[in-house]
């Protein structure tokens, strides 16, 4: 089963967990969410589109983008690389 990892902004609680977790489970595609909050990253198994992922999460008060494994290297921030939970951080 294919996923996406994204990195989501403005999470502090567990009540953001749940949020988030209500607004990814009900689309059409997703299989299983879960939510990091340490890190503020998602992952969601399934099919589901990233647009529509980042999508859902926009209504839902949480801007989030596409967490990418090769954006970063190290310590060194690259191009691309954005929030407080990114590895170059």
């Amino acid at each position: 089963m294919n996923g996406t990892e994204l990195q989501v902004e403005g999470m502090s609680c567990g009540s953001c967990v749940k949020h988030i977790t209500a607004a990814l489970q009900p689309l059409a595609g997703v299989g299983e969410v879960n939510v990091d909050l340490a890190s503020g990253r998602v992952k969601v198994t399934g099919n589901a589109e990233s647009d529509v992922l980042l999508s859902a999460l926009k209504d839902a008060g949480y801007p989030a983008s596409v967490k990418t494994e090769d954006h970063c290297e190290g310590s060194k921030k690259k191009p691309g690389c954005g929030g407080s939970g990114c590895c170059c951080h």
